[in-house]
């Protein structure tokens, strides 16, 4: 048996592939219900699809630093999406399309230390199109969300780098408020299945901290491909395998995995990894050519359960084996403070978890209290460092607008994976409305 597939990795792929319970109804499409998992999030009012969508979305921090005692800092946000959907120079189902979805963040008058006035994310600009029922052709700037987890998604290769500005921290944001990749991406459809080719060039050398810039270095710094494949093995059951090379010398592909299963009515169980040679994250973040290159593989692995009052549950143990264990992190620690700012800031920039072993929780209940009330919250705790993240959001929903109060916090020791975040607590109000 392979490495990476003993121990708990090994019981979770078993128990996925194991025939479900009898059933009183079909799943749906296995293929599309496992896919969503990946993007299920707190419900948000939408209007009805059209030719555009904006929203407009004023907000207001409180935020208590980390070692501060006085008075809690104020800060305004004011965030602006809009997202185009065009023809180009025809109608029916095989014309060209045009797709834009853009994010600005405004801060001010009040902003916190080291946030910029003015941060543009241009999250998509490209042309699709399908020429037949069985293919579909992409070109340009793509936001290529992929994965099947909740709160870690190690073969959301395209994810790194892509973060201009962090507003809100849960995951559902996260993905969606994102620089997309510039690439060429092919699509072939077929009954139970699909196979998805992109690749990816590089377009510039380093990132850009321009506010208006389109930030090329920050997605295209490096020339990348990708293969997914997915075919419906039963009716419940569609695995998506993914072969990925991005582009760093002496980095074999990486192989991914997207596994869901249906275990009963009421939950779902998921698996997500990704293994292959490479070096590790703080080899990376040092520049270390020379930094020996071995396996490595990355998981995320849990249950999410529904019940009859729209509550859902959700427990996930995430492994990130590029990053440092018990002993190396301690070292890191206690070592030079270069080395770990550089590791931070690398781990913060691929989105990746700071330690190897991590526990993620997530509540959401929608027409929690009352009609159109969903409470949504969401804990990452260390297994290494034993620090914490929490999370809590009140989302009302009112025709067009919704109103959110959301709070989170930062625990443990000064330089542990959330202790040594400078924010120790942040309370935030926000409005966003839909035209």
């Amino acid at each position: 048996m392979a490495p990476f597939l003993r121990g708990p990795l090994g019981l979770a792929l078993l128990a996925l592939l194991l025939p479900a319970q009898a059933q009183t109804a079909p799943p749906p499409d296995a293929e599309l219900a496992g896919l969503a998992l990946a993007d299920a999030a707190p419900t948000e009012t939408a209007p009805t699809r059209r030719a555009w969508q904006a929203s407009i979305e004023p907000a207001l921090r409180q935020v208590r630093l980390r070692g501060e005692t006085g008075p809690w800092r104020s800060a305004q946000g004011l965030g602006l999406d809009l997202a185009l959907d065009l023809p180009l120079g025809g109608e029916g189902p095989t014309a060209w399309r045009l797709l834009a979805a853009d994010r600005l963040d405004l801060t001010g008058p009040e902003r916190l230390p080291g946030e910029r006035r003015a941060v543009n994310t241009l999250k998509e600009l490209y042309a699709s199109q399908r020429p037949s029922a069985e293919w579909v052709l992409d070109l340009g700037r793509i936001n290529n969300r992929l994965g099947v987890a909740s709160g870690y998604n190690p073969t959301d290769y395209f994810k790194r780098q892509a973060l201009r500005n962090t507003t809100a921290i849960d995951p559902a944001s996260l993905r969606e408020n994102r620089l997309g990749v510039a690439m060429a991406r092919v699509q072939k459809v077929w009954d139970g299945g699909s196979l998805t080719g992109v690749f990816a060039p590089k377009l510039a050398d380093a990132p850009s901290s321009g506010a208006w810039s389109p930030d090329w270095g920050a997605s295209n710094g490096r020339p990348r491909w990708l293969l997914t494949w997915t075919q419906a093995w039963a009716e419940d059951l569609a695995p998506q395998w993914l072969l990925h090379g991005d582009g760093q010398p002496g980095h074999s592909p990486q192989l991914g995995l997207n596994l869901t299963r249906l275990l009963n009515q009421a939950c779902v169980a998921h698996l997500e990894l990704s293994t292959g040679r490479s070096r590790t994250l703080l080899a990376q973040a040092l520049g270390d050519l020379q930094a020996p290159v071995a396996q490595h593989t990355q998981l995320a692995t849990g249950l999410s359960c529904t019940t009859s009052r729209k509550l859902t549950l959700t427990a996930e143990w995430q492994h990130n084996g590029l990053a440092p264990g018990r002993a190396d992190w301690s070292a890191l620690q206690t070592g030079d403070p270069l080395r770990y700012g550089a590791y931070r800031q690398a781990a913060q920039a691929q989105q990746e978890p700071a330690t190897r072993d991590s526990l993620f929780l997530m509540l959401r209940w929608q027409d929690a209290l009352a009609p159109k009330l969903d409470l949504n919250a969401f804990a990452r705790i260390s297994r290494v460092d034993h620090s914490r993240l929490l999370w809590l959001e009140a989302r009302y929903h009112q025709d067009s607008t919704d109103w959110a109060a959301q709070w989170q916090q930062h625990r443990g020791q000064g330089l542990s994976e959330f202790g040594a975040l400078p924010q120790a607590r942040v309370i935030r109000l926000l409005v966003r409305h839909y035209f």
